[in-house]
Parts: structure tokens; sequence; C-alpha cells
């Protein structure tokens, strides 16, 4: 019997995770052909989600609970969770019940039907115009930086096969970027279109803050796109400030008169000035991630586990 392993990062979902758990179960119950776990990693949740979750485990025994030690993000919960997890499919979802998990069929049919990865794919997102925009320059650059096919439709709640989760365990740097480690391991990708629900409770655990630290985790990981281009540009500068002297000597000389233009040089000077600091960090930032990662800084932390797999493979 094939097992199907549900991962679930966990933050400020005290109120809607059983829900999403008790969901799941009624799904599995018309998936009888599969046998399945349910891994639920907290975040560390500033309210009582743990304790929730240790409720949950004590009610179900497929049911395991694992509290991360401090906030690592969601992609580090969800490498806690996979790596956990046994399933010859794993399922990965959201914890506030907006990733309908009774439409987890078409997503493992998917599967069955040759596939690597399934992604959901929604008509209408129900997420804030904040999150929607924060989505849209993700795929932008995931599209740039990774090599996403355009059509690919990117969430949070997707299906893998067991040998690419496994290829996603393999990388234990300090950074995991969850899209960045599928499209790494396989391109035989397919969405599969669900119905988005609205939030019924709270709201988005993802600030401005944590977004732009996504997108920038993800390019600088799993591309050296950026450096390219800091090259290309100063090369461009390098050129124009080449032909632009070349210019102000040829006028100097045509007309001895007309003045050098201290503001003109000044602007210039401010604009290169900022583009090289702006280079510079973005080649610092490189290197303060390899050294952070020469050091084996810890993806996530452990603190306590509960509920079926208790003390196993972590």
């Amino acid at each position: 019997m094939s097992k199907i392993s549900f991962v679930i990062p966990c933050y400020r979902s005290e109120h809607t995770i059983e829900a999403v758990v008790a969901e799941i179960m009624d799904t599995m119950k018309g998936l009888a052909a599969y046998d399945y776990d349910i891994f639920l990693v907290n975040d560390c949740s500033p309210d009582n989600t743990y304790a929730v979750i240790r409720q949950i485990c004590d009610k179900y025994n497929n049911v395991t609970g694992i509290s991360l030690a401090k906030n690592f993000g969601q992609h580090a919960a969800l490498m806690a969770g996979l790596r956990k997890s046994d399933g010859d499919i794993v399922v990965c979802l959201d914890d506030d019940g907006q990733t309908p998990a009774d439409e987890v069929g078409s997503l493992i049919d998917a599967i069955e039907q040759g596939r690597d990865v399934v992604y959901a794919s929604y008509n209408s997102k129900q997420h804030s115009a904040f999150r929607n925009f924060g989505s849209h320059v993700n795929d932008i650059m995931t599209r740039l930086m990774l090599g996403k096919p355009k059509e690919l439709q990117l969430t949070s709640y997707f299906a893998a096969r067991r040998f690419v989760v496994d290829s996603m365990l393999a990388y234990e740097h300090s950074y995991p970027y969850v899209i960045g480690l599928v499209l790494r391991a396989t391109k035989n990708i397919a969405n599969v279109p669900v119905k988005h629900r609205k939030r019924e409770v709270g709201n988005s655990g993802y600030t401005m803050r944590k977004l732009l630290s996504l997108w920038f985790n993800g390019f600088t990981a799993f591309s050296i796109l950026p450096l390219r281009i800091a090259t290309a540009t100063g090369g461009l500068f390098a050129v124009a400030g080449f032909l632009y002297g070349v210019y102000t000597v040829i006028k100097k000389l045509v007309n001895p008169a007309v003045p050098m233009g201290f503001s003109s040089l000044m602007a210039a000077v401010v604009f290169i000035g900022g583009m090289l600091m702006l280079m510079l960090g973005l080649i610092g930032e490189y290197i303060g991630r390899i050294y952070i990662s020469i050091n084996r800084s810890p993806q996530y932390v452990v603190r306590e586990e509960t509920g079926a797999k208790e003390g196993e493979g972590l």
C-alpha cells in the first residue's frame, strides 16, 4: 500500500489547524488505497499553536508534532517536516485552511499519472492584495533566476514523489528555498486547478520583511545571475563613462569657453558611487552566506517532538 505524508508548517494557527487535520482525515477516508500520516511543524508560534498540536497528537495516532526552537521561516519548517516524513508521496499545504485539503485527490491523481511534482493552481486567489503582489514578484523572480516555465504556477500547496523529496533533503545549507530545490530536482512538474478559500481567521504571517528575505534567499541561494547582471552593469557604465569622457574632451577642444559643469559631474559621481555600493553589497551578501554555510549554521533546531514518531529520524 502506498503511503502519503502530509507536511504542514504552522504559525499562529491555534484556531485553524485542528480543522485542517480533520479535513485531511475525512478526505483520506475516500482514498482507502493509501496509508497516510501527518506532520505538523510549529515554527515557534507565539500563540498556543503547539498546545493545540499536542492535543491533536494525543487524539490521533498518525500525527506527529514538531516544535522548532525559534522562528526559522516557512521553508525551514517545511524541511523539518520533509526530513521526518517517509511517504511515497509527500503533500505540503498551509495551516490556515485556505488550501483545500479535500481536493488532494486531484494532486495525487496527477502524480500517479506520471508527474514528479504537482502544484495546485488558483483561478482566483483569496489572499490580500499585498500577498498577491508578493506572489507575483516571486513568480517573476523564479522565472528570471531559476528558469521556471512561465505557464507554471507555484504555490504552497503541492505534492511530490519520494525521490524529489530525498533530493531536496540532500541540501543541508543554511538557507533552504523549497521552490529552488524542486526546480533543481525535476522539470516534470504540472499544475492542477483547485479552489482557493478565503481566510476565516487571522492574517497572513508574511510581512514585507519576510517576503524580501524570501526573494533574496531565492536568488542568492540558487542563482549567480545577479552577479552577472552586476558585471554587465559595471561594463555598461565603464563604456558610457569612457564615451562621455571622449565627448567632453572633443567639446572642450572645439569650444574652449564651454564650462565643464560641476553639477553634472557630481550627479554622475553620486550615481556611479551608489551603483558600486549596491554591487559590493550584493557580493558581500553572497560571501556572507558562504561564510554562514561553511560554519554549518543549522536550517532549523527542534526543541520538542510529540506524537506518532517522536524521537525518530531527527
